[in-house]
């Protein structure tokens, strides 16, 4: 039986009360060509995305395009995020195709960090519905099969997306806010979206008068819509968790190893006061944003942004995005401390190697993705638009 994003909701509440363990989820980045509406998603957090048991077969936990999406960029690639690591080899255009009615399209897939890509040989036509299918052929590192095929249509509109490919999030996409050594708060904050730590324990989660759930699964605040998930809470989560952090590495060493920028120290990193179109931008300097910034292109547009030093946006001082632009489809790479000074606002998904820092009043919309640790001081934190 081919599965559609309905049926596998379906099949998959029946697997959690058998006892598998295992449910629906999704977020993994938009970006060049891919859909102007994000990943497939179905609740979020380690709590719910895939993972599961040793004996749990995999699951697609998310698709990018979503299922019956419309206008698509005609260079689209589609994804798909997994609930376990998968065995690379398993993964040809044999076992993860796309076709247009009955006729196969050429292309090639990669997998890295729990997520697939189908890169078409060329554009796709305009106007066209295609399907996206991975079969059973597919399997975990274990060997264990996917659970069912997995299918959805998207279809196209007239034009190409601008800039680099996307960095996939894999599961790091269903958290707005995920670190390793520690997130604290000074309230109130206010998060929309899910919240995760690990190999840390709950204990470095700060300032969030956390109340455990009956199922020690996760905790809540009430400066988090959403649900908080930390190393030492009880299974899956651990695990997810896990997937989740090796996602994050994984996509801050896909956008920090992007070749041949199309903008090399531009400025030497003083970019405040600029209007940026979409493309690969490099710099060996910190970043430093002093004045309001504007980063101005179409819905699938790409932008990704890598430094090897700091990136600080001063108090007051506001990142735009204009022309249609998505935070989801921003992203920066940063080697060194993010900052964000007093009541300033921020947008995209920021991959961070150490620490990320929101001063008091400071705003974001994106995921704040760190190695070390992330420090809110009455800051708000929205998750994309998927």
């Amino acid at each position: 039986m081919m599965l559609t994003r309905t049926t596998l909701l379906i099949a998959v509440a029946s697997l959690a009360a058998c006892g598998g363990g295992v449910t629906l989820d999704g977020g993994n980045g938009g970006g060049s060509g891919n859909t102007g509406g994000g990943s497939s998603s179905a609740g979020g957090g380690a709590g719910s995305t895939g993972g599961g048991s040793a004996a749990s077969a995999p699951i697609v936990t998310s698709s990018d395009p979503l299922d019956l999406a419309t206008n698509i960029a005609l260079n689209v690639q589609p994804q798909v995020t997994f609930s376990a690591e998968m065995a690379p080899t398993t993964f040809t255009t044999s076992t993860f195709s796309l076709r247009q009615g009955s006729t196969v399209v050429a292309g090639t897939v990669r997998y890295a960090g729990s997520t697939a890509t189908f890169t078409p040989a060329s554009n796709l036509a305009t106007a066209t519905t295609f399907t996206a299918t991975v079969s059973t052929g597919v399997t975990d590192v274990g060997g264990l099969a996917l659970a069912a095929p997995y299918s959805w249509s998207f279809t196209t509109g007239s034009t190409t997306a601008l800039g680099p490919a996307p960095v996939s999030l894999g599961t790091a996409g269903n958290y707005v806010v995920l670190a390793k050594t520690a997130i604290s708060t000074v309230p109130p904050s206010v998060l929309t979206g899910d919240v995760g730590i690990s190999p840390a324990a709950q204990s470095f989660e700060t300032g969030f008068s956390l109340v455990a759930d009956s199922t020690n699964v996760f905790a809540t605040s009430t400066q988090v819509t959403g649900k908080i998930y930390a190393a030492n809470d009880a299974v899956p989560t651990p695990a997810h968790l896990t997937t989740a952090i090796s996602n994050m590495e994984a996509a801050y060493t896909d956008a920090a190893s992007r070749p041949t920028p199309d903008h090399l120290e531009l400025l030497s990193g003083s970019i405040g006061g600029q209007t940026l179109a979409p493309g690969l931008y490099k710099w060996t300097s910190a970043i430093t944003i002093a004045s309001d910034l504007t980063i101005s292109g179409a819905a699938n547009d790409v932008w990704i942004f890598q430094t090897t030093g700091d990136i600080t946006l001063a108090a007051s001082k506001h990142i735009i995005l204009s022309g249609g632009a998505q935070a989801k489809n921003v992203f920066w790479q940063v080697a060194g401390q993010a900052t964000f000074g007093a009541g300033s606002h921020f947008e995209g998904v920021i991959l961070c190697k150490t620490g990320i820092t929101l001063q008091t009043g400071a705003s974001m919309n994106g995921r704040a993705l760190a190695q070390t640790e992330i420090a809110l001081q009455q800051a708000t934190l929205v998750q994309p638009a998927p």
